[in-house]
């Protein structure tokens, strides 16, 4: 696998113009906000953009919007990973900002493997405090980065779980990277 890149936020950072596009796939049409630099700080299978930076840190959340028809190597990667080229993802750079644990459990959720999912309570272990199995299944609830921050590969012990994009949408990712992968 390849080594995930997150390009954490700095202090003092500003808010600037980021680029909005949406994609048409299998399962509804993803949108993603990304940052000049390129790198996402937004993303899900929805046309609400508001609903996406509801998640962002407020100290990343753009002052401006430019919606574009395609966002490069994001779009791709989104098309890419669609049509069953998983590991196009982890190479995408994103930037979010939470508390030390949520940060590092978002970390975290970029080495779990496609095809692979595991429990809450295997997250909560990998990301580092094997007791906080609530605190990791929050982090997958604050994630602004979904599909980049895979956070669809946890996995509650007696079925999918929730997902913030819904039961039929993560059912199809996970059916999805069980076939590829």
């Amino acid at each position: 696998m390849t080594t995930a890149r997150t390009t954490a936020a700095r202090t003092g950072a500003t808010r600037t113009t980021a680029h909005v596009s949406a994609t048409d796939t299998p399962i509804g049409p993803f949108t993603a906000v990304v940052a000049a630099d390129g790198a996402v700080l937004a993303s899900g299978w929805t046309t609400d953009v508001a609903e996406l930076l509801s998640k962002v840190a407020p100290r990343l959340r753009p002052a401006n919007l430019v919606e574009r028809p395609d966002l490069g190597a994001v779009t791709r990667a989104v098309r890419a990973y669609h049509d069953g080229d998983l590991a196009v993802i982890d190479d995408v750079p994103v930037r979010q900002e939470g508390g030390a644990f949520t940060a590092g459990a978002w970390r975290a959720l970029r080495t779990v493997p496609a095809g692979e999912p595991i429990s809450y309570a295997g997250f909560a272990l990998l990301a580092g405090r094997p007791s906080a199995v609530r605190a990791a299944a929050g982090a997958c609830a604050k994630n602004p980065a979904t599909l980049f921050v895979p956070c669809h590969r946890v996995v509650a012990a007696n079925g999918p779980g929730g997902f913030r994009w819904g039961a039929e949408v993560k059912g199809w990712l996970l059916a999805h990277e069980a076939r590829a992968a």
